[in-house]
C-alpha cells in the first residue's frame, strides 16, 4: 500500500512562483486593457478570465527564476510583473483615450458639455459624445479581434521579457509617458472636422447678433447648434472610422514594445 503523499518545502515554493509571477502580470494587464478592463465588467469576470488565461500560459512561460517569493527580491519581481502588465494594458488603453478628447471637443462646441454620463473605463464624468465614440471604437476593438491581438503581445511577453528582477525598463516607461502629445493631437485631429464647422457656425451666430441685435441668439443658437452637430457627426463618421484602425495599430505596437528589455 503506498505511503501518503509529501510536498517538500522548495517543491511548494516552487509551485507558488511558477503560478504566481505570471499571474501577477496577466492581472495586471486585465485591469488595464481596454473592454476588458472596464468597470462595467464585473471583477468576477476579469478573475476568472486571469485564471484562464494563467492556466493557459503558465506551462508554456521559461523557467521561473529559483527566488523565494517572500524575499525582497521575490517582492521586487512581482512588483515588476505587476508594472509590466500595467504598461501593456494602459498602452493598448490610450486609443480609448483619444475617442475621449474628440467627443469632449465636439460636445463643448455643440452645447452638450453638461450632457455627462458615467465612463465604464474610468468611472468618471464624459460627455455623451465621448461615450459614443467609446463605444463605436470598442465595437471596431472587437471586430478587429483586438482583444486577441492584446493576449498575443501578453503570451509573447513572458518570450521577449521573461520574469525576473529587471522587468520593463525605463526608457519604455519614458516612451509610453511621452505618448502624452500623441494622445492630445490625435484627438484633436479627429475632431477637426467638427471643429471647424461649429467654428463656422457660432461665427455666422456672431455676425447674426451683430447684424439683428433684437434676435435672441442664445434661444436659437443652442438647437440649431446641437442639430447642425449631430449633422457634422454623422457625415464624418465614415472618416473617422478610417482612422481608427491605424491608431489601434499604433497602440498595440506600443504595447508590444513595452514588452521588450531596454537597451
Amino acid at each position: 500500500m503506498p505511503g501518503p503523499m509529501t510536498f517538500q518545502l522548495a517543491d511548494l515554493s516552487q509551485l507558488v512562483t511558477e503560478w504566481m509571477w505570471p499571474f501577477a502580470r496577466i492581472a495586471a494587464l486585465v485591469a488595464a486593457a481596454p473592454v476588458i478592463g472596464t468597470r462595467s465588467v464585473p471583477a468576477r469576470v476579469k478573475l476568472a478570465l486571469t485564471v484562464a488565461l494563467t492556466a493557459a500560459l503558465a506551462p508554456l512561460a521559461p523557467s521561473m527564476p529559483a527566488v523565494d517569493p517572500l524575499s525582497v527580491a521575490g517582492f521586487l519581481i512581482t512588483a515588476q510583473q505587476v508594472l509590466t502588465g500595467l504598461a501593456m494594458g494602459f498602452a493598448a488603453r490610450l486609443v480609448m483615450v483619444v475617442l475621449e478628447i474628440a467627443g469632449q471637443q465636439i460636445a463643448q462646441l455643440m452645447g452638450l458639455g453638461f450632457a455627462s454620463l458615467s465612463d465604464p473605463q474610468s468611472g468618471v464624468q464624459t460627455p455623451m459624445i465621448s461615450q459614443f465614440y467609446v463605444l463605436l471604437a470598442t465595437l471596431v476593438f472587437l471586430g478587429l479581434d483586438g482583444h486577441l491581438l492584446v493576449f498575443r503581445i501578453l503570451a509573447q511577453s513572458f518570450t521577449t521579457l521573461p520574469v525576473g528582477v529587471d522587468g520593463v525598463s525605463g526608457a519604455s516607461l519614458w516612451i509610453l509617458a511621452g505618448q502624452a502629445g500623441w494622445v492630445f493631437s490625435a484627438g484633436l485631429l479627429l475632431a477637426l472636422p467638427a471643429i471647424a464647422a461649429m467654428l463656422t457656425v457660432n461665427l455666422a451666430f456672431g455676425v447674426m447678433a451683430r447684424s439683428a441685435p433684437q434676435l435672441n441668439i442664445f434661444v436659437i443658437g443652442f438647437p440649431i447648434s446641437m442639430l447642425f452637430g449631430l449633422f457634422v457627426m454623422f457625415f464624418t463618421l465614415p472618416t473617422m472610422l478610417d482612422q481608427l484602425e491605424p491608431l489601434f495599430t499604433r497602440a498595440l505596437e506600443l504595447a508590444a514594445r513595452m514588452a521588450q528589455p531596454g537597451p
